[in-house]
């Protein structure tokens, strides 16, 4: 077991690590941002040359490289990003405040669609090895990996809201709008973690204390969920993390084929727009979110498993 003082070590740790991945990703991204073509004042309009220099001093865009850089880091670091400079009269924190829900909410929902859907799929496969059910899923599953969730939400909406018009085929709000992009997302992870909870299964249902189990004459539903599944599931929690992060990237297509107002709409229409301060902060609130999801995962792994020791 991992003591108190070793996973503050470990936290404290994680924390300087995170600080080191903040700083480079936003290197990475701001060095990008100035060697692409382009820029935040380009447009069919060109605009004197007063205008604009008076513009880039209002967003802090002028200067030297090196200026801009450091001011640059300062906002990102604090997350204090200023101004964006194509949504008039809003700052890049309220564009983040705004839409950071709605992508969290459908992130969380489809990420649990996933894990319920996958695995009970890959359980009763594992259980019925060999059979119709365990085949079909592992058909279903070969398909859902092999299928981008873009390909699959042009299929969904022509089926289900135009077809049979039984959900709507845009918008967010209301339950039914929330049906296809959830699923349209969820779908290639339900397929991996499907497969995933099947190979462990089949190992776990081998071993001795799960035969000891059904010899002492527990049910079998009791055997796979209180001790099988435990025993399985460490390549699930696994991939929780990895998946995490699809299911944030990967929505943001799904964000703008189903127009959801999320993160991923604007940042889609920040990086077309050169809207920089918009890019940098989503930029930055991504990776601070996928760092957190993989810390929690492997701190997970002493409470699923006790002889797992965090180092």
């Amino acid at each position: 077991m991992t003591s108190f003082s070793q996973l503050l070590g470990i936290l404290a740790r994680r924390a300087l690590w995170l600080l080191f991945t903040l700083w480079a990703v936003f290197t990475i991204s701001f060095l990008l941002m100035v060697w692409s073509p382009g820029g935040p004042f380009l447009g069919e309009r060109k605009l004197p040359d007063e205008i604009r220099r008076s513009m880039a001093e209002y967003y802090d865009l002028d200067g030297t490289l090196s200026e801009r850089y450091a001011k640059s880091l300062v906002k990102a670091f604090t997350f204090r990003f200023g101004p964006s400079t194509k949504l008039k009269d809003y700052t890049v924190n309220r564009v983040i405040a705004e839409g950071f829900p709605v992508s969290a909410a459908l992130g969380i929902i489809a990420l649990c669609l996933a894990l319920l859907v996958g695995m009970t799929a890959g359980v009763i496969a594992a259980v019925r090895r060999n059979t119709f059910f365990d085949f079909a899923v592992m058909g279903l599953a070969t398909i859902g990996i092999a299928i981008p969730n873009f390909v699959l939400a042009g299929f969904a909406i022509i089926l289900f809201s135009f077809v049979f018009k039984l959900l709507p085929p845009a918008g967010w709000g209301s339950v039914q709008q929330i049906v296809l992009p959830a699923v349209c997302v969820a779908a290639p992870y339900a397929a991996y973690i499907a497969r995933l909870t099947r190979t462990g299964m089949l190992e776990v249902l081998n071993l001795d204390y799960v035969r000891t189990a059904y010899a002492k004459g527990l049910a079998p539903r009791t055997v796979i969920v209180r001790h099988a599944l435990r025993g399985a599931i460490a390549p699930v929690i696994s991939y929780i993390g990895p998946a995490a992060a699809g299911i944030l990237t990967g929505s943001l297509v799904i964000e703008r084929i189903f127009n959801v107002p999320g993160m991923g709409s604007h940042f889609i229409d920040a990086a077309t727009q050169r809207d920089y301060p918009l890019v940098t902060g989503i930029i930055m609130v991504y990776t601070l979110l996928l760092f957190t999801m993989n810390t929690l995962v492997d701190l997970s792994y002493a409470i699923i498993d006790p002889r797992v020791k965090l180092d």
